[in-house]
């Protein structure tokens, strides 16, 4: 007997795609075609379906870039339907290849009079389909409407060329888009369920060893299924096709099969290849599909993550709001991740992520009565080490990605472990071992999950996102079948719907003693998103710190003077924020639209907090004239301890501690703490500390160097830096002009550098009392696919460098011995970066970046240990003019620092003091003693009691003990969790034992 298994394979193969799926759909008539195009923003539907149509027809151009179509559908069906099912089927010139990054549509019903429209679902290229009627009467009369969305492909099949379609300003008005089709048909559920046993059988014999006898057997029954059906009369056979196949699709699963806990899903970037108010229709569209789904199949699940997304249906869909409410209630639709939106996790502060987790909780909790128990963020590019506490401390239970999957050089050894963060916290995270958050269920995907999963030794399953992202439509119809023939079927793995808290519960039953992994979850890609765009970046550090400022005083002003506390106006606040840490949004990867909109948002919020901050130290300082310093930092400053966290009169003048002299042919500026050397060309070639004699920069070297970059990596510019960029460099050490002058007490040197298309102005300053020498930096940048670093080559033999994250710093080997190691030669901090040897260490500290590389070069007298800050990039897609324009970077050079200099000295510059005049000084609510020991945040409590919260963690990576001191009546202290909920065992008092990087939120009851 010959072996037949590919002619069977290009059989079934030819068979299913050209016959039996194009035969889903029998019968079919036109609709008739109206349309309105809206000449701007788009509108509510009721104002859609009001508006005045003029004739139109399918194959007629539509829809310009980032334009609205409304097309109103209408006709009969035909008498001789009767008692079939009937379906309208769209097509509005889809691309089946860019499912989720092209035109997409709402379908609507009219509501009745004086009721809302009706929506139906969502129309996409893989999901073209909106049902009319489930047994047809015939002659029925059919009104739909279409709000179509004709957002231009922008990702294409090539996705880095540079476009001017991202941006409504820039775009094509000339329309993009033909609708092949706008039919009512007849829908054969016998054919469609034929094609799902076929495809489902197709794809599990190709994963299968090769002459396995299930295998063969499957082959046989398509065979067999195939000679029973008619080619010209597919519907009248395709019962007789399947009973053909029953017997290979019964046999169940063998006791040892993998399980997979699907998930329906549709990951909706939160703005990317699109702006905000597009992903707003595009959760829309998604949830009307997903609450049609969960009511035709009954064990399905559904899950969408970001309270964000949820607060826009409720805000501009209220017709689905109802309707996603009601799911929920069901326990079908899942609320997942607890967080406002899934940010990023590397670039916010500390107390964003807190926020993240208690906005978004309390969004879920007040709008469905529940909490979500696992962080849900399977695209965010790499997770700070700060992480598992955090989530711990806020309530959470487990952690799910699946992003460290793209790493460019190592696999991740791990698909369900714990993972340890920076204070010794632990949270159980799972990996889907399918690599992917957008599963079709293919037997590719299944085989791949089960085949793949690193503990398959001692556990048996692993979680599938199941759906089209990102305007795709979620979860099909056809997935839904697949699920169904997977839930036991012999060879493959088992897919069952489950909800991922159920999942957890069994997963972590299996592993009593999971494997460990101990620090960052670095992605060995998209290492560019720590630069690009800085403006984006910029103004959502500052409005980050100006949030936290604005709740300091507007806390103290309640508790001093009994001031209103702008409660409702801090969430409106924080949630612009948080939207804007969404991983395409900070990152820097998202068109020009979206960060033209950042930067103008995230402008107005800095404002608004500048300005309740302001009332609120006018109002504690009260009508004077003497002259106050608001300190906003538990760190104080030099010879100002007192004033932290509230407000002390200016002390008198003190003498002038700093010495500007020409040296040579450069300068040298000096003070008590420093001395430092600047260059004929404005760079520094010496700086000693003072106290120790220890030279900062290797001999011969120079500091304070900007060197620019070739940066073309070779795939996703905004996102990817490539090794390679490092293989050429320009040093940027040309002048135009260079001016040394007192100003005042400081010591300042104004430096122009022109270079290729842009000019640095760079102001060095040094103050009395002050071993950090400051970079003020202004660069007008209008490079193209271009890196700009600042190197400071350092005499300093450090084995690693320290680099702040979210309450706390992180621990990176400067050497390369393994493939982790050289993996990472772009990483990430926040406020500083320190580099020390035993006794003496520089601190590198910034305003608005995040990017640095580190690297070690030994000669026969010294080890240098250079350390480069990246300030900007110039990627051109998405946005063809990233970072084009007018930057402020400062940069703080620390001489002689360790953990607690640097960390001061980081708050400092990100935490400016104001002066103000006054009449009185303002005492702190709190204060705190103990080394080490920093506060976060002082604010009032969320649930609007007007208890005073107080956030401290410990910074230095030490064991410490301290205390925290009230400054107001107040009926006691009692630790609660990070995100204000009561806890079991709460310490009480303001006894401060903290663990190395140990976070603890108190509530002082007032």
């Amino acid at each position: 007997m010959h072996d037949d298994t590919s002619l069977t394979v290009g059989r079934v193969k030819r068979v299913l795609e050209e016959r039996i799926r194009p035969s889903i759909h029998s019968a079919s008539v036109p609709l008739q075609v109206e349309i309105h195009e809206l000449p701007g923003e788009p509108i509510a539907p009721a104002e859609g379906l009001a508006l005045d149509y003029t004739a139109g027809s399918v194959g007629a151009p539509w829809g310009p870039a980032w334009g609205t179509t409304w097309f109103k559908l209408t006709g009969r069906v035909p008498s001789e339907w009767a008692g079939r099912k009937v379906e309208a089927l769209i097509d509005l010139g889809f691309d089946v290849n860019m499912t989720g990054f092209q035109c997409e549509a709402l379908a609507y019903r009219p509501g009745g009079t004086g009721s809302d429209p009706i929506p139906v679902k969502s129309i996409n290229p893989r999901n073209q389909w909106v049902p009319i009627v489930e047994t047809a009467a015939g002659d029925e009369p059919v009104e739909l409407y279409l709000e179509a969305a004709s957002n231009p492909v922008l990702l294409d099949y090539h996705p880095f060329l540079p476009t001017q379609e991202g941006d409504i300003l820039t775009s094509s008005k000339e329309p993009l888009y033909r609708a092949r089709r706008m039919d009512l048909a007849v829908f054969e559920q016998e054919v469609f369920d034929l094609a799902l046993d076929l495809e489902v059988l197709f794809e599990l014999q190709a994963e299968l060893p090769a002459t396995s006898p299930r295998r063969m057997r499957i082959l046989q029954a398509m065979d067999d299924a195939l000679d029973v059906l008619d080619l010209q009369h597919i519907v009248a056979t395709a019962s007789d096709a399947r009973a053909r196949l029953a017997e290979v699709l019964a046999a169940p699963a063998e006791a040892s099969a993998h399980r997979i806990s699907a998930v329906g899903h549709a990951h909706i970037d939160s703005a990317w290849l699109w702006p905000v108010r597009e992903t707003i229709r595009k959760v829309a569209r998604t949830t009307s599909s997903m609450t049609a789904l969960l009511e035709e199949q009954s064990e399905f699940r559904y899950g969408m993550s970001s309270a964000q997304q949820y607060a826009w249906i409720k805000e501009h869909r209220p017709e689905v709001w109802e309707r996603v409410k009601a799911a929920v209630a069901e326990g079908r639709f899942l609320p997942l991740g607890g967080m406002w939106v899934e940010s990023d996790t590397v670039m916010p502060t500390g107390e964003s992520l807190v926020r993240q987790f208690s906005q978004g909780q309390r969004f879920f909790e007040r709008e469905f009565g529940i909490r979500s128990k696992g962080v849900w963020l399977p695209d965010s590019f790499g997770y700070s080490p700060a992480l598992p506490q955090l989530m711990r401390r806020a309530g959470f239970e487990w952690f799910f990605t699946q992003k460290i999957s793209w790493n460019q050089q190592n696999v991740f050894p791990h698909h369900s472990f714990l993972w340890e963060g920076i204070d010794g916290s632990q949270v159980f995270t799972h990996f889907p071992s399918m690599d992917t958050y957008n599963s079709q269920l293919s037997g590719m995907e299944v085989a791949k999950a089960a085949r793949q999963f690193k503990e398959n030794r001692v556990s048996s399953r692993s979680i599938a996102p199941v759906g089209w992202g990102d305007g795709g439509g979620g979860t099909t119809r056809e997935m839904t079948g697949k699920a169904e023939r997977l839930r036991d079927l012999e060879g493959s793995a088992q897919v069952v719907w489950e909800h991922p808290d159920d999942f957890f519960d069994a997963a972590r039953a299996e592993l009593p003693h999971p494997a460990v992994w101990v620090g960052e979850l670095y992605l060995e890609l998209h290492r560019g998103t720590l630069t690009s765009q800085h403006a984006t970046k910029a103004l959502h550090r500052w409005a980050e710190h100006a949030l936290i400022e604005a709740e300091l005083w507007a806390a103290t002003d309640t508790v001093r003077t009994g001031a209103a506390y702008p409660q409702a106006e801090f969430d409106r606040l924080w949630q612009t924020v948080l939207l804007h840490e969404f991983h395409d949004i900070l990152p820097g990867t998202s068109i020009a639209w979206v960060h033209r909109e950042a930067v103008a948002v995230l402008t107005d919020v800095l404002s608004d907090a500048q300005d309740i901050a302001g009332a609120a130290r006018r109002s504690l300082a009260g009508e004077g004239d003497r002259e106050l310093r608001f300190e906003p930092t538990s760190v104080g400053r030099a010879g100002g301890q007192g004033h932290a966290l509230g407000a002390a009169f200016l002390p008198e003048a003190t003498p002038a501690a700093v010495s500007l002299s020409q040296e040579d042919d450069g300068w040298r500026l000096e003070n008590e703490l420093v001395s430092v050397r600047v260059s004929a060309d404005g760079l520094i070639v010496s700086a000693v500390d003072k106290a120790s004699g220890r030279e900062a920069v290797t001999a011969g070297k120079a500091a304070n160097l900007f060197q620019l970059h070739q940066d073309f990596p070779n795939m996703w510019d905004a996102w990817d830096i490539d090794r390679y960029y490092r293989n050429s460099v320009d040093d940027l050490t040309a002048v135009t002009s260079i001016e040394a002058t007192m100003v005042g007490t400081v010591a300042k040197i104004v430096v122009v550098r022109p270079f290729s298309e842009s000019t640095i102005t760079q102001t060095i300053l040094l103050a009395p009392g002050s071993r950090t020498v400051l970079l003020r930096n202004e660069i007008d940048w209008h490079e193209t696919e271009k890196l700009l670093k600042l190197a400071f080559p350092l005499d300093i033999q450090a084995a690693h460098t320290e680099a702040e994250t979210q309450f706390g710093y992180q621990s990176r080997v400067t050497h390369t011995n393994t493939s982790w190691e050289a993996a990472k030669f772009e990483t990430s901090m926040h406020r500083f970066v320190l580099v020390r040897e035993q006794d003496f260490g520089v601190a590198l500290v910034n305003d608005s970046i995040y990017g640095y590389d580190t690297s070690r070069e030994v000669s026969d007298d010294a080890v240098t240990t250079t350390v480069r800050l990246s300030l900007l990039r110039a990627p051109r897609f998405p946005d063809p003019d990233t970072d084009h324009g007018h930057h402020e970077i400062e940069v703080g050079f620390v001489i002689g620092a360790d953990a607690e200099i640097a960390t001061a000295e980081g708050i400092r510059i990100n935490a400016l003091p104001t002066v103000v005049r006054g009449a009185r000084e303002v005492e702190p609510l709190v204060s705190v003693r103990g080394e080490g020991i920093v506060v976060s945040a002082v604010k009032l409590a969320d649930d609007g009691s007007g208890d005073v919260i107080v956030r401290v963690y410990e910074a230095l990576g030490r064991r410490t003990a301290g205390e925290l001191t009230v400054g107001f009546e107040h009926h006691g202290v009692r630790e609660v969790s990070l995100i204000e909920d009561d806890i079991e065992d709460a310490r009480t008092g303001g006894d401060l034992r903290l663990r190395p990087f140990e976070v603890r939120t108190l509530r002082i009851a007032r």
